[in-house]
């Protein structure tokens, strides 16, 4: 009997343990939980690090950490394991705690007597009236500090009304702490991270599909943020996952960082894959008014041109919040004063930078026209334009600027012209170098060219030289009557003057043994060009030897001047000359 009693009560707990949904009858109670249908999240108690305290909490079910994404009770905690969250009398989703006291509720101003609450597998808690199936209240509605796919941050530039994240007090401690997360829907909408209600952070302005203020952002990047004009006034912030496998969310951290973080399954731990603010140029205001901030100088914060410290002896001790201002007054303030109108402002290019704050919007204007509205306009000191946002104009001071490597926006600032004519000195002296070294470079290049036109002309002139003196020592050896080879004949001969071809070397130069294209073997003498003899000794050595002719004499046959070559072309003799058996060893 008491098996069969025990088997329907466990029968009982595993399809509560199953359950998606908590009604008046079907309640959660510390240490139980419900899980979505998809068992993607998960809503129990749980007591935070280094805290006995006990929290209604929304977490992710594959996370082996409790990590909650939601908590109900943030500001009041259960001190035991009393707890129960349940649906009250009224129709609203409350925690109770052991003695029936409620600790927190959905706060459902109109009444329904019959409602349930379920736990989507988007982390979304929504009570809705049964029957109609209208919802009531979502837990989306009011966010704890994480945001997760599918959670909507909203702000309504008519009311003021703003759905925020908000961070913890501490690590061990759940309830609303110093910072929050959300939209600033004013003029252009843009991204905040407020300490107490004072920016520390800001995205710069929404331009359709990115955040320009945040160098690298892509619409898919940053995992797929929008905002969404409903256009009643509303602005919603909408995270779309790029990866639904992915267990991934952005959080408001206790010190104010706000962070993109996955789960690790591998090291089971969350791991940080972006974070602002990231140095200390993301720090809202950091230079204060005209001042710019750039992260690889040293000091970080400077004037932009045309503007000085407002306070030299805060910002040499790198206390930059006072800002810069003017060096010298606009055309209208120099006429409002009764000055010397002068020549006309001009506007300084900073290229690549994070725009200022406090920018009005005009979305229909080409660039031109952006420009012309602003220099028309004593009141406005800065203008830029930007794709999906088109003409920005600043009539306040210039905050919260800083440099980026790349991407941003090009910001024109209004300067008096006396500061542009400075520039333009600036920018002659540097043309006047420029003309001055480039003539410089001119004049080498001029002298090296001279140079080798004269060195050409030199080697032109020694190879006419050349060739006269061959043409006239054709001539002398035509007179001689001797036979005239030509070069490429020799060369054929004697196999390219091979050096297993070569037969001697006396002070006339190296001799080679050949064969003419008859058949006839030769002896070939070739003038070396360090022997010492010219043009006439060869000469002298032809005439010479051409006149003599003896039966015991080596019959000279003819010769080669051609190409720079002098040769002498002999019979061969097989038998070796006389002083080889007059001193031979033998």
């Amino acid at each position: 009997m008491v098996a069969l009693l025990l088997l329907p009560c466990f029968f009982c707990l595993q399809l509560g343990a199953a359950r998606d949904t908590i009604t008046s009858s079907q309640y959660v109670k510390d240490p139980d939980a419900i899980v979505s249908a998809g068992n993607k999240f998960k809503l129990g108690f749980f007591s935070p690090v280094n805290s006995t305290n006990r929290y209604v909490g929304i977490w992710f079910s594959s996370v082996t950490a409790i990590t909650p994404v939601w908590v109900a009770n943030r500001n009041k905690p259960l001190n035991d394991s009393s707890g129960v969250m349940t649906i009250s009398g009224d129709g609203n989703l409350v925690v109770l705690n052991g003695q029936k006291e409620t600790l927190w509720s959905s706060n459902v101003s109109k009444g329904v007597g019959n409602s349930s609450a379920q736990l989507m597998d988007d982390g979304n808690l929504v009570l809705r009236e049964i029957g109609s199936g209208n919802s009531l209240w979502e837990s989306f509605q009011e966010p704890s500090d994480t945001m997760i796919t599918n959670m909507r941050l909203t702000a309504n530039v008519r009311t003021g009304e703003k759905t925020l994240l908000s961070s913890w007090r501490s690590p061990s401690d759940p309830s609303i702490g110093a910072f929050s997360v959300g939209i600033d829907p004013g003029r252009i909408p843009q991204c905040f991270i407020w300490n107490y209600g004072h920016p520390i952070y800001r995205t710069g302005p929404w331009n359709g599909q990115v955040f320009i203020g945040i160098p690298g952002m892509n619409s898919v990047n940053i995992n797929g943020f929008d905002i969404v004009p409903d256009g009643n006034g509303t602005f919603t912030l909408i995270l779309n996952s790029a990866n639904e496998s992915s267990i991934g969310s952005f959080v408001l951290s206790y010190d104010g960082s706000f962070s993109e973080l996955y789960w690790d399954y591998g090291k089971e731990e969350r791991v940080n894959v972006w974070r602002v603010p990231n140095n200390e140029c993301d720090v809202y205001g950091k230079c204060g008014s005209f001042g710019i901030c750039n992260a690889k100088n040293s000091p970080i914060c400077s004037c932009m041109k045309g503007f000085e410290p407002k306070d030299a002896d805060e910002w040499n001790s790198r206390n930059w919040t006072s800002g810069c201002v003017r060096r010298r007054p606009l055309k209208c303030e120099r006429i409002q004063y009764g000055a010397e109108a002068g020549k006309e402002d001009g506007f300084l290019k900073l290229p690549t930078v994070k725009v200022p704050d406090f920018a009005d919007w005009l979305f229909s204007v080409p660039e031109q026209t952006c420009r012309e509205n602003c220099m028309n306009n004593c009141s406005c000191i800065a203008y830029a334009y930007y794709t999906g946002i088109r003409c920005m104009l600043w009539w306040e001071s210039l905050t919260d600027i800083r440099t980026f490597p790349s991407g941003g926006a090009d910001l024109y600032v209004r300067l008096a012209y006396s500061e542009l004519e400075n520039r333009t000195t600036s920018m002659k002296v540097i043309i006047g170098l420029t003309v001055v070294v480039g003539a410089i470079i001119s004049a080498i290049c001029a002298f090296c060219m001279w140079r080798r036109i004269a060195d050409y002309r030199e080697r032109k002139k020694r190879s006419m030289k050349i060739s006269l003196d061959e043409s006239m020592m054709q001539n002398d050896l035509n007179q001689a009557k001797l036979p005239l080879l030509s070069l490429p004949e020799l060369v054929a001969a004697t196999n390219n003057f091979d050096i297993a071809n070569k037969l001697g070397q006396g002070g006339f130069g190296p001799v080679y043994k050949g064969r003419l294209a008859d058949g006839q073997e030769i002896a070939v003498k070739r003038l070396s060009r360090a022997s010492g003899q010219g043009l006439e000794e060869f000469m002298n050595e032809v005439v010479v030897i051409s006149k003599l002719q003896h039966k015991n004499l080596v019959r000279l046959l003819g010769c080669c001047v051609e190409g720079g070559e002098k040769m002498l072309v002999y019979e061969y003799m097989p038998n070796k000359s006389l002083d080889a058996f007059l001193f031979g060893q033998s």
